[in-house]
């Protein structure tokens, strides 16, 4: 089993901030690939079934970013989970809005909720799928620019949400570069 990972922040007042791109990308994976309904388990929501031929899991940690490695840390250990199977979604400051890129390991780049996943899970040893939001362009404003919320004339990001759900099937056999091409395709013809 596969466990995917969206990062952001419960509550219907952070819900369409930059911030919860990764909880976004999960809700409609699980919309796509007709999931359950989500429920409450794991100091998070969860849902689980199949894209492709991979049986995933979904979580959306309910403990707020900064907190997000408890309910991942849970979720693993509950279902016997390693961390090379585990697959985090979040915002990315250093990537162009719609933008993706897919890596295993490394550091946070500042990231609070890939840094307590790291602390829980005692490893960097997991995948990402890094969601491009772009930069406000100087730091004092990146704090309002993650929790600000998507406007109005952002109109890359249902193309983005849909294109990862349409090519999550190749992410799931493991086929990061396929994955990332396809949804690049995607998104130019939207």
């Amino acid at each position: 089993m596969l466990l995917w990972v969206g990062l952001g922040n419960p509550g219907s007042e952070h819900a369409r901030q930059r911030h919860n791109i990764g909880f976004m990308a999960l809700d409609e994976i699980a919309r796509r690939h007709r999931f359950p309904p989500w429920k409450k388990q794991f100091k998070g929501e969860t849902t689980a079934g199949s894209i492709g031929l991979a049986r995933v899991l979904l979580l959306k940690p309910m403990t707020y970013m900064n907190l997000s490695g408890d309910a991942v840390q849970a979720a693993a250990a509950f279902h016997k989970i390693a961390p090379a199977a585990i697959t985090a979604w979040h915002d990315e400051l250093d990537l162009a809005p719609g933008k993706i890129r897919v890596k295993r390991g490394g550091g946070t780049a500042g990231h609070n909720g890939l840094r307590d996943m790291q602390r829980a899970l005692a490893t960097a040893d997991f995948a990402r799928v890094r969601l491009g939001i772009g930069h406000p362009g100087d730091k004092a404003r990146v704090t309002g620019h993650v929790l600000g919320n998507f406007a109005k004339d952002e109109t890359w990001l249902a193309p983005l949400l849909e294109s990862l759900a349409d090519a999550a099937p190749m992410l799931a056999e493991g086929r990061e570069a396929d994955f990332m091409t396809r949804v690049a395709l995607l998104t130019q013809e939207a």
